[in-house]
């Protein structure tokens, strides 16, 4: 099986590769080869395994690349310009979040027309489709994103599911919460925020917190999130009644029981050691978060973290 995964040198694209490395099995088939895309890569991959350093942004390059590949069995889309870079940068995230997806959707549509199979096509959506939010999100909530990134992943959402209905794509679509903890680089994520907070408190440190503490979230930690995607690859859509747009169960929690669990898990004085200076607009966009109800996702197969403290260790051993 020939897998393909796109950002993979990031943050969520490293951890998924250490699980489908050639050898690793996924849902009845062995991974024969895997091919990584990225802007760059920080060290060699080993025997099975190919590195393809490109702009995805650079669609010239990016059907080059695909057209030197042998066909595609299964695609992790993860690659993508975040909430605040595609606010700052419209072009380059237009290039990478809209662009690119339809070259890769292509793709798949290139394989059929040569008589080949719809390879199944992963595609890492976002909360951020949501927008403002209502008083409670269930499957039938509308999505009204407030940024470009949400309303790009809106529309791969649409096209997931249009290629999918025409045979040319085997599609799903994961509307991924934040994903703790990632490392301290900036990447334009508005979010860094959860992540800094554990791994401060965690470490002793003091943290300033940009939201108040009764502000409520969605996440998951990394390790969680990683076998959501791969249960994605192996799950029949017709468990979700063919649905492929898929909002991952995760865990709803204030910023103060966040904290709490941190200092639970590892010891520290977490109450004492955050100090509460919320931010507006951080508030608006992620301190209130109401109830959530993933009944689809649940009922295929999707499980979230056992519990907060389950969420802290899974975070900080993913960092």
């Amino acid at each position: 099986m020939h897998v393909l995964i796109t950002g993979a040198a990031g943050f969520l694209g490293r951890a998924l590769t250490q699980r489908l490395m050639p050898g690793s099995p996924l849902g009845g088939r062995t991974v024969g080869q895997l091919t990584l895309m990225d802007q760059a890569f920080a060290r060699a991959a080993g025997e099975g395994v190919r590195q393809l350093a490109l702009d995805m942004g650079d669609a010239t390059a990016l059907r080059a690349a695909l057209a030197e590949r042998p066909p595609i069995d299964l695609l992790f889309h993860l690659a993508s310009i975040p909430g605040g870079t595609a606010e700052q940068h419209h072009e380059l995230a237009r290039r990478v979040n809209l662009d690119a997806t339809q070259t890769l959707l292509e793709q798949g549509r290139q394989q059929v027309v040569r008589g080949g199979a719809a390879p199944v096509f992963v595609f890492a959506s976002s909360i951020a489709v949501f927008g403002t939010l209502p008083a409670e999100v269930d499957d039938d909530t509308p999505a009204r994103p407030q940024l470009s990134y949400g309303a790009h992943k809106l529309v791969g959402e649409v096209l997931i599911n249009d290629f999918s209905r025409r045979g040319w794509v085997d599609g799903r679509a994961l509307r991924i919460p934040g994903v703790l903890a990632r490392p301290p680089e900036r990447t334009g994520q508005l979010s860094a925020f959860l992540s800094d907070l554990i791994r401060e408190l965690a470490a002793g440190r003091p943290f300033v917190c940009p939201t108040s503490p009764g502000a409520t979230t969605w996440a998951s930690s990394l390790p969680c999130v990683v076998e959501q995607l791969l249960h994605a690859a192996r799950f029949d859509p017709a468990l979700t009644g063919g649905e492929r747009v898929l909002t991952l169960p995760t865990l709803r929690f204030a910023m103060a029981e966040l904290a709490q669990a941190v200092g639970r898990v590892h010891g520290t004085p977490a109450d004492d050691l955050v100090r509460w200076a919320p931010d507006a607009r951080i508030e608006a966009l992620f301190g209130r978060f109401p109830p959530l109800r993933t009944a689809r996702a649940d009922a295929a197969g999707f499980r979230r973290d056992a519990d907060l403290e389950a969420l802290v260790r899974g975070a900080l051993v993913s960092a």
